[in-house]
């Protein structure tokens, strides 16, 4: 009796219900293989270059004068200016930041038309950190198989001390990154100066630890999935291909079928890849570039190092995966041999695109003013019939001196017979010495009075000249001396 009852214990009913389909797959970590080629030796360039730049480029002096900062590059948010080498852009000024914008817009996309995604592979931010942190991790863990054996061996104090190791030197590149991301919008030997005498403002340190954060997540962790799944340009690239974009592109007419081969074997009857995986396992976005060109392929071209390696190993021509466009790989098939197509219609659309915005641009810059003048009419009261039956109008007056020295200037009133100009509000200050230092933004009431006029408003134009002459503004403006009807 005990030994049924075990049996029926053990027993299961059985379950009618279908298994559930897996929707998702687990993302599964890519361990990037190291490789050496003339498309590494680039990535290593682009790298230190973009680094040195972001890195540096906030010590940078620049000499505007003694009113001016002397940062090369710098974004003075309290006082609402940014400034880069010989530009100095206001917050009016919007049209030349949303220029640069389009510049840049235009830009990647003329590349992409042509070179496809060179950027991401070269020169993307997410790519040059992820970069640097696989280096590092590579330093300390070793290479690919050594990686993957630690990540899955049981935890012990070797795997304890790298692990802990490479996240220590991940947070302190973060760190630096993100000190460095602050000094672009203060004063980077002040700051840094304030580090060390332990006096950095808590919104500093803030904006320091969010984007150290945000750093290490992302270079560390994300990688190829901000690439897949975060990047907006993965999703519209094919948007900006043609059958004459450069893509990474596998020759499908020589390695096909592929299989593995041995030393003294005849390669007759079969293709050139040996199914060696080499391309796969260098690929940081973990793809098998022979199943044709994919949305994450960032084209960083290490796929081509790894294969052209292992083809000098094996006594073969290179460039069996390689940079190509798809009109010369089916040309191939044909027997023919298309070249590289750069003169193109979509080509040309960029060029002029750019060329035009270009243009727009220099002239914008060229033709500012250094002297800006804006009023405002006050509208509580709108106008003030006086005793002597005089109607007096109120304005406030705001001149921007975009120079790098102080200035004096003398508002007067043109187009406008028997009226008078007076500052008011301002002791010591008047009509022939308004000052206005260098790059700020000097306010100003003034008060216009003229007799009663026949029509309710009359246009007139406010001019500003400063002493000598060399800066001159103007404003339109309309003097109220009647309402409607009255």
């Amino acid at each position: 009796m005990k030994k049924q009852t075990s049996t029926r214990l053990e027993k299961k009913p059985p379950d009618n219900k279908p298994n559930k389909p897996s929707y998702f797959a687990k993302q599964e970590k890519v361990y990037p293989k190291r490789v050496w080629g003339r498309f590494r030796k680039l990535k290593w360039i682009a790298m230190i270059i973009t680094l040195a730049i972001y890195y540096l480029t906030p010590f940078i002096r620049w000499d505007r004068g003694p009113y001016m900062p002397d940062q090369a590059v710098l974004i003075d948010l309290p006082n609402r200016k940014a400034y880069w080498f010989w530009i100095e852009i206001w917050p009016q000024e919007v049209y030349i930041l949303t220029g640069l914008l389009i510049l840049a817009a235009v830009a990647l996309f003329f590349v992409t038309a042509l070179f496809g995604r060179v950027w991401c592979g070269y020169f993307c931010p997410q790519t040059v950190w992820t970069d640097l942190f696989v280096w590092v991790e590579r330093i300390v863990q070793g290479d690919r198989n050594a990686r993957k054996k630690l990540h899955n061996s049981p935890w012990n104090w070797d795997k304890i001390k790298k692990i802990s190791l490479t996240h220590f030197l991940w947070l302190v590149i973060a760190w630096c990154t993100a000190g460095s991301f602050v000094l672009y919008f203060n004063d980077a030997p002040e700051l840094v100066l304030s580090f060390f005498r332990f006096d950095v403002s808590p919104t500093v340190l803030v904006f320091i630890v969010g984007l150290t954060l945000s750093t290490y997540l992302m270079a560390g962790f994300a990688r190829e999935q901000v690439c897949t799944y975060m990047c907006p340009y993965a999703r519209f690239q094919s948007a900006m291909f043609d059958e004459d974009t450069l893509i990474i592109g596998y020759d499908e007419e020589r390695g096909e079928p592929r299989g593995k081969h041995k030393k003294g074997e005849s390669w007759d009857g079969r293709g050139h890849c040996i199914d060696c995986t080499a391309c796969v396992q260098v690929c940081p976005v973990g793809i098998d570039i022979r199943e044709g060109l994919q949305m994450e392929c960032i084209a960083c071209g290490l796929c081509v190092d790894a294969c052209n390696n292992i083809m000098d190993l094996v006594n073969l021509p290179p460039d069996l995966i390689r940079y190509d466009t798809l009109n010369h790989l089916e040309a191939k098939k044909k027997g023919g041999n298309e070249k590289f197509n750069i003169l193109r219609l979509r080509s040309l659309y960029y060029a002029l695109i750019l060329l035009a915005v270009g243009l727009v641009m220099l002239y914008a810059l060229w033709t500012r003013p250094l002297v800006e003048l804006h009023a405002m009419h006050d509208r509580n009261p709108v106008f003030v019939k006086l005793s002597d039956g005089e109607i007096r109008n109120k304005y406030t007056i705001k001149i921007l001196n975009k120079t790098h020295d102080h200035h004096d200037f003398i508002i007067s009133l043109n187009d406008f017979e028997n009226a008078s100009l007076d500052v008011i509000g301002s002791k010591g200050v008047d009509s022939e010495h308004l000052h206005v230092k260098a790059g700020e933004v000097g306010t100003f009431k003034i008060a216009v009075k003229a007799p009663p006029q026949g029509q309710n408003s009359i246009d007139a134009t406010l001019e500003i000249l400063s002493h000598g002459g060399g800066l001159k503004a103007e404003q339109d403006i309309q003097f109220i001396s009647r309402l409607g009807g009255q």
